[in-house]
């Protein structure tokens, strides 16, 4: 603005037409448009000083002043930051019952703007209050129990762990057990991370004879997640996990890892590598002996006269020949699957066959482990039964 003092000093020298040469000459230097450049001229025509006016935001009139926070930071600090209504109430019964009148304003406080001034900087510079991390509810899956209503497809799935050595992670067993007739498909991962387990979980749902319609699981974060959520909706099976405080909800798969998985392929510590060879192991021998030749006990439930509720086993049947006793059984097959077809691999060979050559091919398997995890698969010693997480096996499930 210094430039233009000159042309103002001579301003009431020239002609009009020179007098608005010089304005748009100072509009342009400038960069001001000619209402601002007509009234900083007015100003030095009535002998001010022409100087640019700081600029001053328009904003409202702050009715809780820092002195109003202050008291606000003392009341929570000593009533421990109580909710907002309690603490409108503690404001309101200051102000109005004990006659305090520092309180006048906070008096008639909302709650929204309470909490406003409870995040505002001279708050935060009063006190500051700490609080732990929430945990946030996953939307993913129904939290009940399935109910099958006597129908196969709806599964119970469970990971079991082969150990650590050294800091380094074994190998991951998926195992899925069908609640209706307990057939059972067994799987191996490297890693429960979503490039391993997803390939793994498709292949396992696909091993079913039957249509799966449910797929239940712990809270484990292996299962609850939006890629097997993914999977699951293209499939259209319904993903439901366990309650708190239900600790039979996952009870039938759970079982099933130790009198299976544990007492197969022991606790010793297996690499991470040989997922792949034990899949191939289970595919082709295990899962075919567990449904085709490996008898389970079928629970009837019964109730007492004062309402208690037991299970007793009096039938003893394979997977298939409870698949294959329900009632219009052909329905429930999927494409590809038909009951001759899986009468005839149960015929092929004798129960005691098909456990030889399982046991034959896991000899084999664990020849390729290292020797100390070959010498360790074996299963604990016989006395009372254990789960797969070492707590004792459970009562009131499928016997297996």
């Amino acid at each position: 603005m210094a430039f233009s003092y000159e042309f103002l000093l001579r301003a009431e020298e020239l002609k009009r037409s020179e007098r608005g040469l010089v304005r748009r000459y100072v509009e342009k230097m400038t960069g001001l448009s000619r209402a601002q450049t007509t009234r900083l001229i007015t100003v030095y025509v009535r002998g001010e000083e022409v100087k640019p006016q700081p600029y001053r935001r328009r904003r409202f009139a702050r009715r809780y002043t820092r002195e109003d926070i202050a008291l606000l930071a003392g009341v929570d600090e000593a009533h421990e930051t109580l909710s907002g209504p309690a603490t409108k109430k503690l404001l309101h019964r200051a102000c109005y019952n004990f006659h305090d009148t520092r309180y006048q304003s906070l008096a008639c406080i909302s709650v929204a703007h309470l909490y406003r001034l409870r995040s505002s900087r001279a708050y935060r510079e009063r006190r500051i209050k700490y609080q732990v991390t929430r945990p946030t509810p996953v939307s993913i899956g129904e939290r009940r129990k399935p109910e099958p209503l006597g129908r196969p497809g709806y599964i119970r799935i469970d990971t079991v762990h082969q150990g650590d050595q050294d800091g380094v992670k074994g190998v991951y067993h998926i195992n899925a057990v069908d609640e209706v007739t307990q057939w059972e498909v067994v799987g191996s991962v490297e890693a429960i991370s979503e490039a391993f387990l997803l390939p793994v979980l498709e292949a396992i749902l696909a091993q079913f004879p039957f249509r799966i319609r449910g797929f239940h699981s712990d809270n484990g974060s292996e299962y609850i997640n939006h890629l097997v959520a993914k999977l699951l909706n293209k499939l259209l099976i319904e993903q439901t996990k366990s309650r708190p405080r239900h600790s039979n909800d996952n009870g039938l798969v759970e079982s099933k890892n130790g009198a299976v998985v544990r007492k197969l392929m022991g606790y010793t510590h297996i690499p991470a590598p040989h997922a792949a060879a034990i899949t191939d192991f289970y595919t082709e021998y295990l899962n075919p002996y567990l449904n085709f030749h490996r008898p389970c006990g079928v629970p009837e439930l019964k109730v007492n006269a004062k309402g208690k509720e037991k299970r007793v086993y009096r039938w003893y049947a394979t997977p298939w020949e409870i698949l294959r006793q329900l009632p219009d059984v052909a329905s429930y097959l999927k494409d590809g699957w038909t009951i001759a077809q899986m009468d005839q691999q149960a015929q092929a060979k004798s129960d005691t066959q098909a456990a030889a050559e399982m046991q034959e091919a896991k000899r084999k398997l664990f020849a390729g482990f290292p020797r100390e995890c070959a010498a360790g698969c074996v299963a604990p010693p016989v006395g009372r039964p254990r789960g797969s997480r070492g707590a004792p096996a459970l009562q009131n499930q499928n016997i297996l």
